[in-house]
């Protein structure tokens, strides 16, 4: 049986159609294996959304093809949005690449296996109802709920590369809930470039809340987790929701990116520093101790010192439990590269290092006031070096978010909830043991 390997980059939506793509290859008849030495295909599903992540797409495929001289692969398959986005560019600046597949064409993975070179790029993406091969724990899974994008910032290129926004329907969603239930998820966390724009292309208006409200009566689910809440789609209706809906875990992923309303009018956002404050004012009122995370980009074109300085003030003063900053990337093709004003590296660098400095010290005492709480956690594992089990608050999502490492008199099991009483805490993480009743 031939056997394939897939390295999978970039966001959990990546990774949705990674594992989607495994469950077109292994209902083809080929053997997965995260082997790539010994793998006759390989496949790199790829991401270009910044400069880091086109190169670390492209140090994958250069890594991936030394196996088609040192191992058995004879075929190396470039898919994702790298793929779709410079189609003739990886083909020939990149010989050693035999077929590149865009992210319109998961379900015709196969067909890039036959030996003649091949490209398949669609405009749109189309989502394949198909079994999924999950990389994820077995207790928690991504629920991708829509695809692309119809909003058109003018520093991002996603909409060029994943087509327009498109939303499945409810009952295929809620389909696949109670599968990914009935095969031990307890964790779902639900994807989308944007989830609060959810149904507005199938049902005519947002239907994020009728989708949780289903999702939400689903046995076995016992966490719901959003993420990508643009602010300006956020209703009252969907906080009280959230407040009301035990199984929906109190956090709220929402990119703001800037808070100075010049800045957000060139990125083609809305808003300014006063009705965020005004919504997440309003966010925290509804849900009492909601954990807000968001992203922010610095080095904008045309940001100067003062701007910076009010984002750094915002931080310091809306106190975001979760906070990242990236430094902005000259997206080729965008309205953005071709603005005058460009900062240059060094400042936007410098920029970043200071806000996430900022970011830490607030995140430092809010994890300190922690202490002496209990608090819900998934377990993940067991750490063999601090003698600790670990694992996740409702606070916390996967991959991106702090632990909670705690002590226990057995051996818990991966998946199992515990209640832990935080006793301190450490940068990002906290501790603390078993409650005992």
């Amino acid at each position: 049986m031939t056997k394939v390997a897939v390295a999978s980059l970039g966001c959990a939506k990546n990774l949705v159609d990674t594992e989607s793509m495994l469950g077109v290859i292994k209902n083809g008849g080929f053997e997965i294996t995260d082997d790539e030495s010994s793998a006759e295909i390989i496949i790199v599903n790829t991401c270009c959304f910044i400069d880091d992540a086109k190169r670390e797409s492209i140090d994958t495929i250069l890594e991936a093809a030394r196996w088609k001289d040192e191992g058995q692969c004879r075929r190396l398959i470039v898919t994702g949005c790298l793929a779709q986005r410079y189609r003739e560019e990886v083909l020939q600046e990149l010989p050693e690449v035999d077929a590149v597949v865009g992210v319109g064409h998961i379900k015709e993975i196969l067909s890039a296996f036959r030996g003649e070179p091949s490209v398949l790029c669609g405009n749109a993406y189309s989502h394949p109802e198909t079994e999924r091969v999950r990389l994820t724990p077995g207790y928690s899974a991504y629920l991708k709920i829509a695809d692309g994008c119809d909003t058109r910032w003018t520093y991002c290129e996603i909409p060029s590369v994943r087509g327009r926004y498109i939303s499945r329907p409810i009952e295929v969603l809620a389909a696949e809930a109670r599968a990914l239930a009935a095969d031990g998820v307890k964790e779902l966390i639900l994807i989308a470039q944007d989830t609060t724009n959810y149904g507005a292309d199938l049902y005519g208006e947002a239907r994020l809340a009728a989708l949780l409200r289903e999702l939400c009566a689903i046995d076995g689910l016992e966490w719901l987790r959003l993420h990508y809440c643009y602010p300006e789609r956020i209703t009252d209706g969907l906080l009280d929701l959230i407040a009301r809906e035990d199984k929906i875990c109190n956090y709220l992923d929402i990119p703001i990116q800037h808070c100075d309303g010049g800045i957000l009018r060139k990125m083609g956002r809305r808003g300014d520093r006063a009705a965020l404050e005004g919504l997440i004012g309003n966010i925290r009122k509804k849900i009492p101790g909601v954990t807000l995370r968001t992203t922010l980009i610095t080095g904008f074109p045309t940001e100067t010192e003062e701007q910076y300085l009010e984002m750094l003030d915002f931080i310091k003063k809306t106190r975001f439990e979760r906070l990242g900053v990236f430094a902005y990337s000259q997206e080729e093709g965008t309205p953005a590269a071709a603005m005058d004003g460009q900062v240059d590296e060094e400042t936007k660098e410098r920029r970043r290092e200071l806000l996430m400095f900022a970011q830490a010290e607030v995140t430092r005492e809010l994890s300190e006031q922690k202490t002496g709480e209990t608090v819900r956690v998934l377990t993940e594992g067991y750490d063999e070096v601090i003698k600790r089990h670990y694992g996740r608050s409702a606070a916390d999502s996967a991959d991106i978010d702090g632990k909670v490492f705690y002590s226990a008199e057995r051996r818990v099991p991966a998946g199992e909830f515990v209640e832990v009483t935080i006793e301190n805490a450490m940068d990002y993480d906290l501790f603390g043991r078993v409650a005992t009743r």
